[in-house]
Parts: C-alpha cells; structure tokens; sequence
C-alpha cells in the first residue's frame, strides 16, 4: 500500500486509450469511444472480484458513503453508528445527508465494539456503519446479529480494506451494502475514485441514478432521460476509471507482496514480549496494508513511536494525537464548525461530544501503534526495517 507505488505500463495503456478517444466522461459519446467504457469494465471487474451483483463507481469514497447512505433513504434525523476510530470522512458522509453521527468505541480489533453498539441503538438508529480500518475487519457476526435483531442496515465501510476477507467473503460484500475509497494512497488506486457494492437491486438502481443528477439511464438519449428523485454529481471520469482497471487486475499480487513484508515485520516483533498484535476476528484475514499492535501504556507507545522516528523507521502511525482519525481533535465535529447552517434535526439531536466518556477507545488506541506496509520495499528492506523497529522499541520498555 499504496498501489501508486508500482504504477507501470498497465496504467499507461489504459490511461492512453482514454486520452486517444478523447472521451473522458464516463456517459454518452458513443461514436467517438472506439469501444472503450472504462467505469462499465471496472465495474464489472470489481462485481466480479467481491462476488457480489451489483457495483457502481462514484469519485471518492466519501461519495461512496454518502452514495450508499442516500440509496437506502437515510436522511434528516436518521442516526448512524460509527466507530471513533476512522477518517472524518465517515461523518462527514453522514452530515451530508442532514443525518446524525453516534459515535461508539472501538475495541482490540480497532473497530467498532459491538457491545457499545448494542447500547448505542435508538429508535433512530438506521445504519451501523463499521469501518476497517488499516486493513482489518470489525466482528462482522455479532454487528449482523445485532443489525438483524433491531432491523439495522449493516454498512462496510471497506475504504481502507480492499483485499482482506471474513469468512471466505471479501470485505465490503458481507453487508447490505459496502464501500471503497480508490484515493491515491489506497491499495487499489484510481488517483480519485470510490465504489458502491451491494446485492440489493432497489440499493444499486438508486446508487446509479443519485450520483449523476437523478438521471435514470434508461435509453440512449442521455438528454432524454428522466429524472425520478433528486440527485447529485458524484461521477468518476474515464480517466480515474481506466487507472483503477489496470490497478484491480493487481490485487492480488499487491495484496500478496504486502503479505510477505507484514509477515516479516510481525514475525519480528513477535519476540519482543510486551508487544501484542491487534485482535483480527476468528475466520478474518487482513489485507495486510497495516501492522497495527499496542504496548503496555500509552506512555510506553508515544515514546516507541518517538524513537521508531529518530532510528529512521518512517511510516509508522500514532493515531492517539492524529487530526483527522481519532474523535480527540474532530473539534469541528465537536464544536458543530459549519460554514452554513447545519439541518435543526442535527442541532436537537447530535450528541454533546465535550461530555462523552470514550476511555474504552483510549485504552486501545492510546497504546497503539500502526505501522504502513509499502509495496515498493524490496525483501532485504523489510529485514533491515525488522531490525531498526525492534531496536527502537526495545530501547524505550
């Protein structure tokens, strides 16, 4: 991680083929295509790899998660539990919609605790929303049964997952819907771009038609199409799309390289006792793009991840004091910064995050470390790297 690393001649070719037919938007134009629909091949590609029916390509992930969001009825009000642990862009999504954010603690697994979530449900809630993060899955079993008992929609948020499986089933497929961020440090790049997955067809019908203006798609007059509800511009162009054509034939070999360097890595610092790996659920499997383990306090991680930096071990994460992944400094969540007015049902109903009690979550992620996995590292690399981080680590216990 990320796919950038090792952009070659697959992404040039497609990339040409877009810019030799001047097309770049992803409708229409069809004489002028010479037969290239790069977002149609992609997505096929991609509903081919997450075994799934149905997938569509948005601009982002962000777009993805609001895109699913919206394609379910989520709205003004509607509450949606998401973990503390998570890029902003998981609440933002939901503001979007005038919904409301609930934030709930993580667990061992850097994920949501279903317990948490469990105590979190009103009769508000309409969506839980786990988020993968660095890789790993959430305690898909118990966030089902729990979504099942109350009549919850179960939303992955697979962003930063691609790749890794519960199961047997790849992430992102084992909900009601699932998204994917193509970002340009994703796995799986499109330098921009996101995606939408989901087995329901009312869930994709809708998916297709909010992220391009309400458009309905249906004959081949593009300006003669109908428009059955509001919608948004949340396309991908060609352009990202042809990129991430090339990227997805990838996967598995990106997904295995980084196996390799996070198994060297782990295997390390596995001899160092005080260290203990984050929890991934019985039957899951990492797309290991991070390595992620917790020391015994948190002063003990905040001085091993100092001294990670001064022995020139770069690319390692402490997330406890980050500004964009972990609730401490979301203080524009928290003090509800907008640049216009936020919906009424946000300002009655959003929680007051100055009062919330989150120790639970403090207790894993302040004595977490997370450590990015390149793929660009070359075997004797990752071995010299081993070394550096253990000495860096045992000289601060």
């Amino acid at each position: 991680m990320p796919g950038f690393e090792l952009f070659g001649n697959k992404e040039r070719e497609q990339v040409q083929e877009v810019l030799d037919t001047g097309v770049l938007m992803r409708y229409g134009f069809d004489g002028m295509r010479n037969g290239h629909w790069k977002a149609k091949e992609l997505e096929a590609e991609l509903t081919k790899k997450m075994d799934v029916k149905h997938t569509h390509l948005v601009s982002s992930g962000t777009a993805a998660l609001t895109v699913a969001l919206a394609s379910a009825g989520i709205g003004a009000g509607d509450e949606v539990i998401m973990p503390t642990f998570t890029f902003v862009a998981s609440f933002e999504s939901i503001l979007a919609l005038g919904a409301v954010p609930i934030l709930v603690d993580v667990d061992d697994t850097l994920t949501l605790d279903p317990n948490a979530v469990e105590n979190a449900i009103t009769d508000r809630t309409k969506v839980v929303m786990p988020v993968h993060m660095c890789g790993s899955m959430a305690d898909l079993d118990a966030l089902q049964a729990i979504c099942k008992k109350h009549g919850l929609l179960l939303l992955e948020d697979a962003c930063q997952a691609i790749g890794g499986s519960y199961q047997g089933k790849p992430l992102g497929s084992i909900g009601d819907l699932g998204c994917f961020s193509f970002d340009y440090v994703k796995t799986i790049t499109c330098g921009e771009g996101g995606a939408v997955i989901t087995n329901n067809e009312s869930y994709y019908q809708n998916t297709h038609k909010y992220s391009d203006h309400g458009h309905d798609h249906l004959g081949n007059d593009r300006g003669a199409e109908k428009h059955p509800f509001l919608g948004y511009n949340f396309r991908i162009s060609e352009l990202n799309a042809a990129v991430g054509l090339a990227q997805i034939a990838r996967l598995d070999e990106f997904i295995a390289i980084q196996k390799r360097n996070y198994t060297i890595l782990r295997d390390a610092l596995s001899q160092i006792p005080e260290v203990v790996f984050r929890r991934v659920p019985d039957g899951g499997e990492e797309n290991y793009s991070f390595l992620n383990f917790f020391l015994p306090s948190e002063e003990a991680a905040q001085k091993a991840h100092e001294a990670l930096g001064v022995n020139g071990v770069d690319g390692c994460f402490y997330w406890y004091n980050n500004s964009w992944h972990y609730y401490r400094k979301w203080e524009h969540l928290i003090a509800s910064k907008s640049l216009g007015k936020l919906p009424k049902d946000v300002l009655d109903t959003l929680p007051d995050y100055t009062k919330a009690d989150f120790s639970a979550s403090d207790k894993w992620v302040g004595r977490n470390i997370s450590c990015l996995i390149k793929l660009g590292w070359a075997e004797e690399e990752v071995h010299e790297r081993a070394k550096k981080m253990m000495e860096a680590i045992k000289q601060t216990l």
